[in-house]
């Protein structure tokens, strides 16, 4: 039985062996295959704070999550489960969900990678914000309890009911009002409203000028970088537009014959590079501007480079060669409802090596929640939500009824959670530190953007 393998109670525990390869080597080795001009931005937005270097240092988690107990049930594991990779976007129905919204890590493997990952982002953020020990332990408690109420719920339906749930704004709000605070309402609504003004025409107003009477894109360096702005391997502008015009001919093969006429309606007018994220800054991306009837008929789209997922070295390689189809179908596991436009591509070029992408729509509905300005309640109420999206994630791919059984109906599993992500938290305070430390002793360089 997995209970007797692995205690609930032994998931509280987490030593890093001090043999192990550090997680500033861990982040160097990711730099070797990403933009140089770009791994200086990617350190300077770690190094904001400690809850900035847990965003961006997945693969060291993935390492130290490797060496802790698990149960030996396998799921669809989103592989960068913390709390701001939650949020709203607009399903094909128009509709606004929450639900996970980044998978460059996904791969099959063990559900309690992505709970433990999920609980230390919210004790991390905690921390962030000055909330005392009881009251990170409160919001730990709450997505952990959440996530153990929902599996025991899935358990008890049925596989078709499990792949139909879902949480619009609607519900969202319905269930986290009472909860939240007249001030919390508010935002919550300004939340959703910025989300919802988040659409094809926003970011045509957000990202374009008008120059000598044609739309394009507007340079907002080193955020957004137009191809004639580009220094390095990618650098010239011409060879830039060919690349990325094959990728987008190959790409479009990887939809639906639908999808494919729907593309067909709109024509390529610009494209720029895009830095995104704080873990994802080096990686190729790049913003595409697609026109359809007139100027006022925009899609944006983008094109993010996929490499191997961190946690392939400790759960298994991908069954997909293409590490672009790799997030693309674990992204279609674990959300309801997945962008009509998602795509992969390989590629040769860039620096003349053989690279994947995966497209999709820039900007759809898109809203997060700025977990800077949360009071504890609101973190309490959001990790309940993030617990409830993962477990139904979760509950998509992999064995509910068993996971449900090994969490029981007691606090036990919960209770060491809590333990694992205060333990977890201390170490990532260590691991920034020594991060901080390079920078000083200019070891590693930074840059702002």
């Amino acid at each position: 039985m997995a209970r007797a393998r692995t205690p609930r109670s032994s998931h509280a525990e987490f030593h890093r062996d001090p043999t192990a390869i550090s997680p500033l080597e861990r982040l160097a080795s990711q730099d070797e295959t990403r933009v140089p001009e770009l791994i200086p931005i990617r350190y300077g937005r770690m190094s904001f704070s400690a809850f900035t270097y847990y965003r961006g240092a997945a693969a060291p988690m993935a390492a130290d999550l490797a060496t802790t107990p698990v149960s030996g049930l396998t799921v669809q594991a989103c592989g960068d489960a913390h709390l701001m990779n939650f949020g709203l976007f607009a399903s094909p129905e128009r509709r606004l969900v929450f639900d996970i919204n980044d998978f460059d890590e996904t791969l099959p493997g063990p559900w309690e990678w992505d709970v433990k990952r999920l609980a230390a982002s919210l004790e991390i953020a905690g921390r962030d914000n000055g909330y005392s020990p009881k009251e990170r332990a409160t919001a730990v408690l709450a997505a952990a309890g959440e996530y153990r109420r929902a599996m025991h719920d899935f358990a008890g339906r049925t596989a078709l009911d499990v792949w139909y749930a879902h949480a619009d704004v609607e519900q969202v709000r319905d269930v986290h009002a009472k909860q939240l605070s007249a001030r919390g309402r508010k935002r919550l609504d300004r939340t959703v409203a910025k989300a919802r003004a988040s659409d094809q025409l926003g970011a045509l107003r957000r990202f374009t000028e008008t120059a000598g009477g044609t739309v394009r894109i507007a340079a907002d360096p080193p955020r957004i970088e137009r191809l004639d702005q580009i220094a390095g391997d990618d650098g010239d502008p011409a060879e830039l537009t060919a690349r990325l015009s094959d990728v987008l001919k190959a790409y479009r093969h990887t939809l639906e014959p639908e999808r494919r006429a729907l593309l067909d309606r709109y024509s390529m007018v610009d494209m720029a590079r895009k830095v995104v994220g704080v873990g994802s800054v080096g990686t190729r991306c790049w913003m595409v501007l697609l026109l359809g009837n007139d100027d006022q008929d925009p899609l944006f789209l983008q094109a993010k480079e996929a490499g191997p997922s961190v946690l392939e070295e400790f759960a298994g390689a991908s069954r997909f060669a293409n590490s672009g189809q790799r997030v693309v179908v674990g992204q279609r596991l674990m959300q309801t409802v997945s962008d009509i436009f998602l795509g992969w591509v390989r590629v040769r070029g860039f620096d003349d090596r053989t690279r994947d992408f995966y497209l999709r729509q820039l900007r759809d509905g898109k809203g997060s929640a700025n977990v800077g300005t949360m009071a504890p309640p609101v973190l309490a109420a959001y990790g309940r939500l993030c617990g409830w999206t993962l477990a139904r994630a979760h509950a998509r791919t992999g064995d509910c009824v068993a996971i449900a059984a090994y969490l029981g109906s007691s606090t036990a599993f919960d209770t060491a959670i809590r333990e694992f992500a205060a333990a977890y938290a201390d170490q990532n305070e260590r691991d920034f530190s020594a991060l901080r430390e390079a920078i000083a002793d200019r070891r590693i360089s930074v840059a702002d953007g």
